[in-house]
């Protein structure tokens, strides 16, 4: 069972930029964070809960929404177990809750889809506002 704790939000004018961490606790002694594919979503007022970025297990890949693509960037820490995500030029449509979430490898894949992730975060607020 993990545990994952996000940090990193806060209020940031357009333009600027933050980078969110999400530390993972509770692996067994036979999974590490390597094991997991690790997604970032983010839950806008009024809007479904959407995937933002996410890498796989051996974070050799990474995928983004179109919407971020380019601005952000996910990354992966192994030895701290954490995972970042780096958010440059954001703009206002980019605040909300960013939630990050892990599932166990399934070979290969990795994905933006809710539903694939057992374990999430309990998320922390970014607002992008002059």
């Amino acid at each position: 069972q993990l545990q994952l704790v996000e940090s990193g939000g806060g209020l940031v004018q357009p333009g600027g930029s933050l980078r969110l961490s999400c530390a993972i606790t509770g692996f067994t002694l036979d999974y590490s964070l390597d094991y997991y594919a690790i997604g970032w979503f983010r839950q806008a007022p009024g809007r479904e809960r959407e995937g933002v970025a996410c890498t796989s297990s051996n974070g050799f890949s990474t995928k983004y929404s179109d919407s971020v693509k380019g601005r952000f960037t996910i990354s992966r820490d192994n030895a701290k177990n954490t995972v970042y995500l780096q958010m440059n030029s954001l703009k206002p449509e980019d605040t909300a809750v960013y939630y990050c979430a892990a599932m166990g490898a399934r070979g290969s894949y990795y994905s933006l889809e809710l539903n694939d992730y057992t374990y999430w975060g309990q998320g922390t607020q970014v607002t992008v506002s002059s």
